[in-house]
């Protein structure tokens, strides 16, 4: 019958395969080292291998890989003490508001001293992460982590952060039994699959619109105004709603402190 391809599709060793990304990728929100542990779990796979070519497709992308350049470490104290409204004193302010490691990534032994193209490219999809949450203006927690996750899977497939999407996706419709319009808070909602979709959507179309961002040397932009970043990069950034770190008071404050 028409469903046997299934059979080669869903072997026991696929499954398997399956199962243990799933395992990782279901305790990123306890650890991001989960997240770290997948990407490094995927360098050798088919979709390290379309990531790879897609970046390997815009020069000044596939510079940053070829070179190996090292990111950061981050000063959040220098950062913070950069002109009010730059993407430096922005990230460092949210970051310091929050509590967070601003240097929160695997140093590039954790992936292999960068030996291959591939421990790079998840060496430095990680290193930036954070700063693609300012840029975007998605939320730090699990509000807003699908939207900026979805952006570096639009622009060059990160196999990591794809099947973080795809695990996503799966368990909030594993969960949802109630209509998104029946429920009154947008904390109750954020938990159905329409809400979870509606991120990755947003994340994904934000990604195509933007300019690349893997190439760009944030060292040297931390003193530029966000806004006027933002619009350089054809960032069209998530400024209401829970799923964006502009709605947090305590950021808003410090921010304006």
């Amino acid at each position: 019958m028409g469903f046997r391809y299934l059979d080669r599709v869903a072997s026991a060793e696929s499954i398997q395969q399956f199962l243990d990304l799933a395992d990782l990728a279901l305790g990123a929100g306890q650890s991001a080292h989960n997240v770290f542990a997948l990407s490094h779990r995927l360098r050798e796979s088919r979709p390290m291998q379309l990531c790879r070519t897609r970046l390997q497709r815009d020069p000044a992308s596939w510079e940053w890989v070829e070179q190996r350049r090292p990111c950061g470490p981050y000063d959040i104290e220098a950062l913070k003490a950069m002109p009010k409204g730059s993407l430096g004193h922005t990230y460092g302010t949210v970051m310091a508001t929050l509590g967070y490691d601003i240097n929160f990534f695997p140093k590039p032994e954790f992936f292999n001293n960068l030996e291959t193209d591939a421990d790079y490219i998840n060496y430095r999809v990680f290193a930036t992460h954070d700063i693609h949450h300012i840029l975007t203006g998605f939320s730090l927690d699990n509000f807003g982590e699908l939207g900026v996750i979805s952006l570096s899977v639009a622009q060059y497939s990160h196999p990591g952060l794809a099947f973080t999407d795809l695990i996503g996706l799966l368990m909030s419709w594993l969960r949802t039994d109630t209509p998104i319009t029946d429920l009154e808070s947008e904390q109750e909602q954020a938990r159905t699959t329409a809400y979870v979709f509606r991120m990755i959507s947003r994340g994904l179309e934000m990604g195509l619109a933007a300019q690349p961002l893997f190439p760009v040397r944030w060292e040297e932009r931390m003193e530029q105004n966000l806004v006027e970043l933002r619009a350089e990069l054809g960032i069209e950034p998530v400024l209401e709603g829970i799923s964006s770190w502009h709605s947090d008071e305590a950021l808003a404050a410090g921010l304006a402190a």
